[in-house]
């Protein structure tokens, strides 16, 4: 996703601290097209063409499908650049290469030597972000960038690459304001990174939505030739995985087919492909640690999945849920989900949330309805996020942390976890 967090509010070296106070207030703005991302990158010497890449897209599974064939190409013995987005806490974790984030010193020179021409073209925050990445990996000398696509796949800044891989891992209804209504026209969008003569892998395990994709990819190569490779809907990926749920099972079968659709000798054998993906791991997509589990599904679609796992592997109660989603998300479906799995759940505000997040009127409003449907968890307002999160332990033999990254990463920060 190309939302982002506010900066870290630890103590921070202060030129990196001015980075982030320059780049931070750009984040609201969102822009589609590739032009100022094709300046930005003339002005860093073009540093994409000094690395080969794999682009991923899709409303979810992307970031996972991402890190499982970066860690699959570290096995392989390839330097490796990945760049993700949101972060959870810590900026640096967007840009990744051998799994070592980017340095602060790094972010504070390639904010100074974009700024003139990100003050020049109005430069969003992923616009530079995405410079920032492909200039960073061509210093640190990065052999092959895995790059997740932002917000739709198109327009999206990432799509000045021209990728040995492109892959959509799965289309869903989400960001519907920028991408459009109905799945076809998300197709549309998400498939727009599909180029002449790439390998195109469709990853979606419905066949309805397999197909819009299919069709999608082929519309966006035009009259170039279309090299489609559809991960049957039945795959599921067998060996050992690191990552929990039944639906990495198919994000990793997807991984599996992006890196074989990979060229010799960045190919990886079978080996390094089990290696990688036995060992893949992702903070925030059913990440327990103790009696705590975060996941950051944001749409229908991703509390679908967290609560498929839920209910496949139910957990020790009773569950408490804290839950604070973004106030464009349809928030009251997701919440319907979620009574299923839960025994209890906090409804709050996170801090970093603040001006994207949903309105604490409505939630009043909704939890007063007469024609909400009828619950089986008990829920409860506290918009104190401090107050909240005290509270919802109590008692709990689960705690589950969920509805946006902003509210996993708030809690980890809060309880000193590393992510």
């Amino acid at each position: 996703m190309v939302g982002a967090r506010r900066p870290e509010p630890t103590r921070l070296p202060e030129t990196y601290r001015a980075a982030l106070d320059y780049l931070f207030p750009r984040v609201t703005t969102i822009k589609f097209g590739l032009e100022t991302t094709r300046h930005l990158l003339q002005v860093a010497g073009d540093p994409q063409r000094q690395f080969v890449a794999v682009h991923i897209g899709g409303t979810n599974g992307k970031g996972s499908v991402a890190t499982m064939v970066a860690a699959a190409l570290r096995e392989h013995g390839v330097r490796v650049g990945l760049y993700t987005s949101p972060h959870l806490i810590s900026f640096r974790e967007r840009i990744r290469v051998d799994d070592a984030p980017i340095s602060r010193e790094a972010v504070a020179e390639w904010t100074r030597l974009l700024r003139p021409a990100m003050e020049e073209t109005g430069a969003t925050f992923f616009e530079a972000t995405t410079a920032m990445a492909f200039a960073d990996f061509a210093a640190r000398g990065v052999e092959v960038a895995v790059v997740e696509v932002g917000l739709g796949g198109r327009l999206d800044s990432t799509n000045v690459l021209h990728p040995l891989v492109s892959a959509v891992t799965h289309i869903a209804l989400d960001h519907q304001k920028y991408l459009g209504e109905t799945l076809a026209a998300i197709a549309r969008e998400k498939a727009g990174i599909a180029k002449p003569g790439v390998p195109f892998v469709i990853g979606d395990g419905d066949p309805e939505l397999a197909a819009l994709l299919h069709a999608a990819g082929r519309e966006a190569v035009g009259q170039g030739r279309y090299l489609p490779v559809v991960v049957p809907p039945e795959v599921r990926w067998t060996g050992p995985l690191a990552m929990a749920g039944p639906h990495q099972r198919r994000n990793a079968a997807v991984a599996a087919a992006i890196l074989k659709a990979l060229p010799v000798p960045l190919s990886p054998g079978d080996s390094a492909i089990a290696s990688g993906l036995a060992r893949a791991r992702i903070p925030g997509r059913l990440d327990r640690r103790g009696r705590w589990l975060f996941d950051v599904a944001h749409n229908p679609d991703g509390v679908a999945a967290l609560v498929a796992h839920l209910q496949a592997t139910p957990p020790i109660g009773p569950v408490h849920a804290l839950v604070s989603i973004l106030g464009d998300k349809p928030w009251p479906e997701m919440l319907v989900q979620l009574d299923t799995v839960i025994d209890a759940g906090i409804l709050t505000m996170a801090p970093t949330a603040a001006g994207r997040g949903w309105n604490i009127d409505w939630l009043r409003d909704w939890l007063a309805s007469p024609e909400r449907p009828p619950a089986r968890a008990r829920w409860h307002l506290e918009p104190d996020f401090r107050t909240a999160l005290a509270e919802v332990e109590r008692g709990a033999g689960t705690v589950l942390v969920t509805g946006s990254f902003h509210t996993v990463g708030d809690v980890l920060e809060a309880r000193g976890m590393m992510v």
